[in-house]
């Protein structure tokens, strides 16, 4: 079925669970909030941190190479901070600004053995995190409570793997699996939040509650900043960058870093949704502007795309400067795994959960399924096109990626 957008028109694809909506950016504001200036200052405290270290950005030569590709980069998220997703980046600055905040000081002000300080402690006391997740976004809030020295409060949704919630447990937070989806979790997150008075550090923002996202927002711009530098160095400039979206807060600050830093040649962003769970496209689709919500269970494999409300803050972001929508089913993840896990000769290997493997499942569908050459010309992707992937987890459910790898789990119906 075809929808008419504007001048351009929402594909269905029933057989591959997928559907694509490609509209003009439109954009003439850029966001100051993930400036250049924004993203130092960003940068300048994760290096505080003990055990920072810039990711790998991979470059994957032979593949670009047979698929007719110019390059396929991949931000490899999977090491950060040896907790497997990227997520401690945005907690972590978010909490440090929280505690600056009590203090009165600015971040840039304050080391990380000050936060950590006894004198730090006896002046704001040990105070309660507490936020709703997934899995990922969880573990680097209870891993950022751990290293400042306070409690942490985990709630995740229904159908949570084991595997996440240990990793959570194992940094010493209190875990609580509901029997709610994503989205009235994190509501019930915020209610215990009021009550107890606890510090609610959730990455989507609401009525009355915008500093803290947007600062978890900020802190993501660590590894955009990484791999811009990584990407100068080889003297590339990104043409397409794919990006994963639940809420949209890593996908917009992706977007807000990177057309403040190419803003005379920006790339094209593509964001990409789980099939259940596509809340942007459902946005993008109604055409009045406004985020839409998609209710259900949420149920697929990409745990940490399974969010049916959009964050308006990263709505505002993406609605502006978003080249294409893209929802796809579990397959095209797994697809994405497998390729990932097993390179061709002489392309380095790369562990990547479900949420992370999207990107290049769905390339494989655009360079070797004819159904999709239509799209694939859309985008414009070809031998000149230098193409940026995130890898924002590793096996944080090691159970199912074994399935995957082993088992062939998650098949395409067609092809």
């Amino acid at each position: 079925m075809n929808y008419l957008q504007e001048d351009r028109i929402v594909h269905e694809m029933p057989a591959y669970e997928f559907a694509y909506l490609i509209r003009t950016p439109r954009a003439k504001r850029i966001p100051e909030s993930f400036s250049e200036g924004a993203s130092q200052k960003v940068l300048r405290f994760h290096r505080k941190l003990p055990n920072y270290r810039p990711t790998d950005l991979v470059r994957l030569r032979n593949l670009a190479q047979i698929w007719g590709i110019g390059e396929i980069l991949v931000k490899d998220e999977s090491t950060r901070f040896d907790l497997l997703a990227f997520k401690a980046l945005g907690g972590s600055y978010a909490v440090a600004r929280l505690l600056c905040q009590k203090l009165g000081v600015d971040i840039e002000d304050i080391d990380y053995d000050d936060l950590v300080s006894d004198d730090v402690k006896q002046r704001i006391g040990r105070i309660t995190l507490i936020t709703a997740t997934d899995g990922n976004h969880g573990r680097g809030v209870a891993w950022t409570a751990e290293q400042f020295g306070h409690d942490a409060v985990i709630f995740m949704p229904k159908g949570s793997a084991p595997s996440r919630v240990e990793n959570i447990r194992s940094h010493g937070a209190t875990v609580t699996v509901t029997d709610l989806n994503y989205d009235d979790t994190v509501r019930l997150a915020d209610q215990t939040a009021r009550e107890k008075g606890w510090y609610l550090i959730q990455d989507t923002a609401g009525k009355g509650y915008t500093e803290i996202p947007l600062w978890i927002m900020q802190g993501y711009m660590t590894m955009f900043a990484e791999a811009v530098s990584q990407m100068a160095r080889q003297d590339i400039h990104p043409t397409h960058v794919f990006l994963q979206a639940g809420v949209g807060s890593f996908a917009a600050a992706a977007v807000g870093f990177l057309v403040n830093t190419f803003r005379d040649n920006p790339p094209r962003f593509i964001i990409m949704e789980p099939t259940n769970a596509a809340c942007m496209l459902a946005s993008a689709e109604s055409g009045d502007g406004l985020p839409k919500t998609v209710t259900g269970d949420l149920d697929t494999v990409m745990a940490g795309l399974a969010c049916g409300e959009p964050n308006p803050m990263a709505w505002d972001i993406l609605r502006e400067f978003t080249s294409c929508y893209i929802s796809c089913g579990d397959s095209v993840a797994a697809s994405g795994i497998r390729i990932l896990a097993n390179p061709l000769r002489g392309d380095a290997a790369l562990e990547s959960g479900e949420s992370g493997s999207v990107g290049i499942g769905l390339l494989d569908l655009l360079v070797n399924a004819p159904d999709f050459a239509e799209l694939k010309q859309e985008l414009q992707v070809g031998p000149a096109s230098n193409l940026l992937f995130f890898n924002t987890e590793g096996a944080t459910d090691p159970e199912n990626y074994r399935d995957t790898l082993w088992h062939g789990k998650y098949p395409y119906r067609t092809i």
